[in-house]
Parts: C-alpha cells; structure tokens; sequence
C-alpha cells in the first residue's frame, strides 16, 4: 500500500487516516471478518470501520502513531472519545432497526504503530 501524497510532497492527517484504515481493514480481512461500513457518522462522532464477525458487529477504532512516545496509539482513546464511539454504536443500530440489547456487538481498538505502510498491529478485542 503506497503512501498517497499531498500537493506539498507531504502525508496529511486525512492521508494517514485513510491508509491506516484500509490497512486494518485488509488485516481484519484475512481474519475472516466481513466489512460492513467505513466511517459511519453520527451527530456525536464517527466510527472507523464496521465489521461482522460471524454474526457479531464489530465497531473498529483505528488509531496509528508513528512511535510509542506519549503512550502510543491505545493512550490516544480517552473516555470522552469512548463515549463518543459507544454514542455512534447506539445510533448505528437505532438507524439500523437492530434492538442494542439483543444484537451481539462489540467495540475493538486497532493499534498500530511504526511505519505506515507495515505498522505493528495490536487487535484489542471488545477495548471498552
């Protein structure tokens, strides 16, 4: 997966985020995982990817950072953010006629760190 460059020769923000999330997208492929939906906003936020796992939702927050400095991708996920993605979750099922309380779903972190197009993954399973 090839960097995509700004006019200015330099990766933006949006840049990475787009690479990192089809990068953990591809990786969530080959662990038999379905896609769903991509950037699903809602008033309070937005979800990066949406996976099935079997007959689970998966609601995926991808994080990257370039070093372990700081505490590294995890440490980027404060509990308003949490908050922000549980709110998304909610309104993601309302949205789609699925009752939150008898649909399997859950809320994972994809963690990636080092460089861009080969970063270390870490899959956290149901983070929060």
């Amino acid at each position: 997966m090839g960097n995509e460059k700004s006019k200015n020769n330099q990766v933006t923000s949006t840049d990475k985020g787009q690479i990192t999330e089809l990068f953990a997208e591809q990786y969530l492929l080959q662990q038999g995982m379905t896609p769903v939906a991509r950037n699903f906003h809602a008033r309070q936020g937005e979800v990066d990817l949406i996976m099935l796992d079997g007959e689970t939702l998966v609601f995926v927050e991808v994080k990257y950072r370039k070093n372990t400095s700081f505490g590294g991708a995890i440490a980027a996920i404060p509990v308003s953010k949490q908050n922000k993605i549980k709110h998304c979750v909610t309104f993601y099922l309302h949205q789609a006629g699925l009752n939150e309380y008898n649909t399997p779903c859950r809320v994972d972190v994809i963690a990636l760190v080092g460089d861009i197009n080969q970063p270390q993954v870490t899959w956290l399973k149901n983070a929060f």
